[in-house]
């Protein structure tokens, strides 16, 4: 198949640090050309695939401080464009930018699907229920539940090269939060249950500048020899960090639709403890690769518990349920399916034969 992936530009394409869609989008890309499908990958121009590149900006966006990053910047509308505009090009165009880009995928000839990496906000949901061309793939049922009227084809859970990531058999004595420095991530919490556990907690986590009175406020007052804030980190760094932890920390505020770090960090080994919110259900199996708790209290009981968990098991389960793989496997049966779908909406009618008498 002839088949276009569009990224976010704000990261390269895989991200150097933080970058869960644009780490997806990577994984997903070099599996379909490894399958032998001819894939067109428009993203920033420093991206690393083997698939054919297409950028309109050299480099991605965060780099140069591009305003409304994650928005309708000039860049990111102009990446789009030019992707629907070659959509002839295509058997189907795969876009990871919703609900930016609904409008002109609305209009596309072209089959195209749409995964929603994000929450359905109302603003989002008003444009879903608008715009219903397009087919809408969640990653997670939690992510599903949540827009009853989108144009829902199927459920895909993210994959990644998991074989690739570094197995600690052994935790070590710290705790571990990597990601993003925000309220909803909630690190407070997960400052506040080191301090409970007077255990050693390293922050690898990226600072955004509108965060930065949360992370004032809220994060570094606490921080000590003991909890350490090591800034954001490569990929190389992170997962070491997750190999040699005790277990890893995931105290989301919000209906998380994806922990691509939740995955990552089991992949390692390490088992994670995390709010019951969201798809957090859908990826820690309770008791066997972490815990699945409620609130403070609950999660320091986890904690206490993390390690009597096998680390095996815990890698175990994301090698056989969130490998690029399967994830590859679900959207090439999408995309099989669209085609043929449209194949036969444009065939002619057969004739009617009637008899002569």
């Amino acid at each position: 198949m002839r088949i276009a992936q569009i990224a976010p530009l704000a990261e390269r394409v895989p991200p150097k640090t933080y970058g869960g869609t644009e780490r997806v989008v990577h994984a997903l890309t070099e599996e379909l050309v490894r399958r032998g499908h001819e894939v067109t990958l428009f993203a920033s121009g420093d991206s690393k695939t083997s698939a054919r590149l297409h950028s309109v900006y050299p480099r991605a966006l965060r780099e140069e401080n591009v305003p409304d990053l994650y928005g309708a910047n000039h860049w990111t509308l102009l990446s789009i464009g030019t992707a629907y505009a070659m959509q002839e090009e295509f058997d189907v165009i795969h876009d990871h930018l919703a609900p930016l880009s609904l409008p002109i995928a609305n209009l596309a000839t072209t089959p195209t699907v749409i995964t929603m990496h994000g929450l359905f906000t109302p603003e989002g949901k008003k444009l879903f229920s608008a715009f219903r061309k397009p087919s809408v793939v969640t990653v997670s049922h939690a992510q599903r539940r949540a827009a009853p009227h989108a144009n829902h084809a199927c459920t895909v859970h993210n994959g990644l090269p998991m074989e690739n990531y570094p197995f600690g058999a052994k935790g070590g004595e710290y705790l571990l939060f990597v990601g993003r420095i925000s309220m909803e991530k909630g690190v407070h919490h997960a400052i506040r249950v080191a301090q409970k556990l007077d255990m050693p907690l390293i922050i690898a986590a990226k600072l955004d500048s509108m965060d930065k009175p949360y992370f004032d406020e809220y994060v570094r007052p606490h921080l000590s020899r003991r909890i350490t804030w090591v800034g954001e980190v490569d990929e190389r760094t992170r997962n070491a960090l997750m190999a040699r932890a005790h277990c890893f920390l995931h105290p989301v505020t919000w209906r998380e639709p994806f922990g691509l770090t939740i995955i990552e960090a089991m992949a390692c080994g390490c088992p994670v403890v995390a709010f019951n919110k969201g798809s957090i259900p859908e990826l820690v199996v309770h008791g066997k690769t972490g815990f699945v708790v409620e609130n403070i209290g609950e999660m320091v009981a986890a904690v206490e518990k993390a390690g009597e968990l096998d680390r095996a098991a815990c890698r175990a389960h994301v090698l056989a349920h969130f490998n690029a793989k399967r994830m590859a496997d679900g959207y090439e049966a999408l995309y099989t399916r669209m085609i043929a779908e449209r194949a036969k909406r444009k065939s002619p009618a057969h004739p009617i034969l009637v008899p002569i008498r």
